[in-house]
């Protein structure tokens, strides 16, 4: 099947009462680009590191909506008559509308055809819906879906919070340490809890803030074929959420791990070793190299932590601390 893609040229100010209106020319879903300046409040619950540079705002906006082809015109009639009728009393801009035409792409589901089976280090990582019979000798394997969660394994945040799961997993093993218990703080698809438990972790605990992530975590729990009584899931934002924090607990984890965004490792830190058991270990990542500097003067300003470990993957790094 294919879409018609309308695109109508107006003015910033005039894209609240034209989201509010459309819906009753029949359009069910718009995207809306303009160049206004994203304020602090604006990113606060953004899940990005880095903004792009935008052209200066001109006051200018685009609407775009999309149509099936069998029934554009009719819906595009409505919208046309919806724009006469509000241009009476508002200024909308030009109101042109560009049409182009788009297919009708499976786009949450046309990037597994790039997932494939990888080994990191002596962990096998595939997706569900693969076969892996060409890899052996492999210490444990992670069977992982993300859906629309984060963590496949393949980024390099990831694969750094991975490995430093298993070296500080075995180094408390050897050191004749029988119970772990991780904190996975922002779990995503839930691979970092799975990879722990899978390493060699007693208990996970794991929260994450979106909770469209939560059916993705228990899913792919259950594919791994870990028990129920090993992980805990809590949906809800650790930094703001005072009740979610008692029920995570104080003083009594081995490992906090947090994959997230440089802004909130800065956050984090602050709080990490409430968490913690003395000699407990931070490994914190999701801190592109622009950030570094910024995420390393946090630690080490905290008198609770020392920076124990700092490693690099192409542009993207990991720091580790142990609570004092």
């Amino acid at each position: 099947m294919k879409w018609d893609k309308y695109t109508l040229i107006t003015r910033t100010d005039a894209v609240d009462i034209l989201s509010a209106c459309l819906p009753e020319a029949g359009i069910e879903g718009i995207e809306v680009e303009d160049n206004i300046p994203l304020s602090e409040e604006d990113t606060k619950g953004m899940f990005i590191d880095i903004l792009p540079d935008l052209p200066k705002d001109d006051g200018s906006a685009k609407i775009s909506f999309y149509l099936e082809q069998d029934k554009s015109q009719e819906v595009l009639a409505n919208v046309k008559e919806l724009l006469a009728d509000l241009s009476k009393n508002l200024e909308l801009g030009s109101c042109e509308i560009i049409k182009s035409e788009t297919e009708d792409k499976d786009w949450i589901n046309n990037w597994k055809e790039f997932f494939k089976p990888f080994m990191l280090d002596d962990i096998l990582i595939k997706p569900t819906w693969e076969e892996a019979k060409d890899f052996k000798d492999y210490k444990i394997s992670i069977d992982i879906d993300p859906g629309t969660a984060f963590g496949t394994g393949s980024h390099e945040t990831t694969r750094l919070c991975i490995r430093g799961l298993n070296k500080y997993i075995s180094k408390f093993l050897e050191g004749g340490k029988k119970e772990l218990k991780i904190l996975d703080v922002g779990t995503g698809s839930g691979i970092l809890s799975i990879a722990a438990l899978k390493l060699g972790a007693s208990k996970v605990v794991a929260t994450e803030i979106d909770e469209y992530a939560l059916p993705t975590v228990k899913s792919n729990m259950f594919i791994n074929k870990i028990e129920k009584s090993s992980y805990k899931l809590i949906g809800g934002d650790i930094l703001e959420d005072e009740a979610l924090q008692k029920e995570v607990g104080f003083d009594c984890y081995d490992i906090l791990v947090a994959n997230i965004l440089a802004s909130v490792i800065i956050r984090l830190q602050a709080e990490a070793a409430r968490y913690l058991k003395r000699g407990g270990i931070f490994i914190s990542s999701g801190i592109i190299g622009t950030k570094e500097k910024e995420v390393v003067d946090s630690i080490k300003a905290n008198p609770e932590l020392e920076i124990i470990d700092i490693v690099h993957d192409g542009e993207w790094l990991s720091v580790c601390a142990r609570r004092k």
